[in-house]
């Protein structure tokens, strides 16, 4: 029988960090009710209980809306649509009921917005990650220690939660029987995918796997002129016809996207590779300013949609600070705005040259690399993924005999 338990654990929140966590958990309440909301109300008086359908009509909406990472906002809206479910049902049984409202200070983590350690957290929030110190009970048969300390106990997921003046960790957490493999890897080796997005790529990978945008930038120029026409005619037709033109748009561009997504999960496959890194989206329309709000809405849906189908082949998707990715030489890591023009990428220092995205993607998994190495367990050995071989965290090529590529 699998042995599941609740972990109770109280955290010593870092100076500074209390304002982040209750900003966080603020829009996280936000993200919910708006949601329970829109599905409550529904459309045509009926109840929405898909977490697909509420995902895709107020995702957007709320990434815009709130700092919260892309895996927080899903967990809000999820976490709305299963309380509706709930009343749904009651309903059906004819019990009162009414519109859930969530005002208790609690977020929900898993492993994509929550790093679990034996000793401590790190949560995303609303500026980056908060790690806190876990505060337990001495003795090794006490709990939540007897849990927490015990690698037979991994971390599934979490609610953070906020009450008399601490925080508190209620993590879920599952016994691995004997012969099973434990889903957690922080002491194992990792070969990382970078991925860069822009605007005439879709996706490069590090392993320098182009995806060219020829095709989408194609079709979101000519929806664009079609949508202009419709609205020059100013009739009730035309304006019917727009909401079409709309939903074939996003259609369109959402098959593109699975394609692309499941290309890339093929090219960590084949790499081996365990983890997939882009760049954290938060902020990408200052980092890319030409960038239409279909391309802004590419980038966010590419990455949920290899977020969520990497899960079967047990590879994680993450995100890190995309800062100087654009402009740093990934060979020697010398970092100026002269060294990028457009496409080509030469560095002022070493001389290295490459296409600018190739280098990119290198240097996003690159800084993974350096999040890793400077992780307070002393980080697992990472490497990035190339063409032939690998990087390691120096920038220093590893060819493929050394690596068994």
């Amino acid at each position: 029988m699998e042995s599941r338990r609740t972990a109770v654990i109280k955290l010593d929140t870092p100076e500074g960090a209390d304002s982040l966590l209750e900003e966080t958990v603020e829009q996280f309440k936000y993200c919910a009710n708006t949601a329970s909301d829109w599905c409550w109300h529904g459309d045509d008086g009926y109840h929405v209980t898909s977490k697909a359908n509420a995902e895709r009509a107020l995702y957007d909406q709320l990434r815009d809306e709130t700092d919260l990472t892309a895996n927080l906002v899903q967990k809000g809206i999820r976490r709305a649509v299963e309380s509706v479910k709930s009343g749904v049902e009651r309903l059906k049984r004819g019990e009162n009921t009414s519109q859930p409202y969530f005002s208790a200070d609690s977020a929900v983590y898993d492993k994509r917005s929550a790093t679990f350690h034996r000793d401590h957290v790190s949560h995303s929030t609303v500026d980056g990650r908060v790690a806190c110190d876990y505060i337990l009970p001495d003795g090794s048969e006490t709990p939540p220690t007897k849990y927490v300390s015990n690698g037979d106990f991994e971390f599934r997921m979490a609610h953070l939660q906020y009450r008399d003046g601490d925080w508190y960790l209620h993590a879920s957490m599952r016994k691995v029987e004997a012969g099973e493999e434990s889903s957690e890897s922080e002491s194992e080796h990792r070969t990382v995918l970078g991925v860069d997005l822009g605007l005439n790529n879709l996706a490069v990978a590090s392993t320098g796997r182009f995806w060219s945008a020829d095709e989408f930038n194609h079709w979101r120029r000519e929806y664009k002129k079609r949508r202009g026409s419709l609205q020059q005619c100013g009739s009730r037709y035309a304006h019917e016809n727009i909401e079409n033109v709309g939903e074939k748009e996003y259609g369109r561009f959402e098959i593109h996207l699975h394609t692309v997504a499941n290309e890339i999960i093929e090219e960590a496959v084949e790499s081996d590779c365990s983890h997939i890194v882009f760049e954290d989206l938060t902020h990408i329309r200052e980092n890319i300013p030409e960038a239409t709000w279909q391309h802004v809405w590419a980038f966010r849906r590419l990455y949920e949609y290899v977020e969520y189908k990497a899960e079967e082949h047990r590879i994680e998707a993450v995100q890190v600070d995309p800062r100087n990715t654009s402009k740093r030489c990934s060979t020697c890591g010398f970092t100026h705005n002269d060294n990028r023009h457009q496409e080509s990428f030469e560095c002022q220092k070493c001389g290295y040259e490459n296409h600018a995205d190739y280098n990119g993607a290198k240097n996003i998994g690159l800084q993974y690399l350096r999040r890793r190495q400077n992780a307070d367990d002393g980080g697992a050995p990472v490497d990035v993924r190339l063409n032939r071989g690998t990087l390691n965290v120096s920038g220093e090529y590893v060819p493929p005999a050394s690596t068994g590529a």
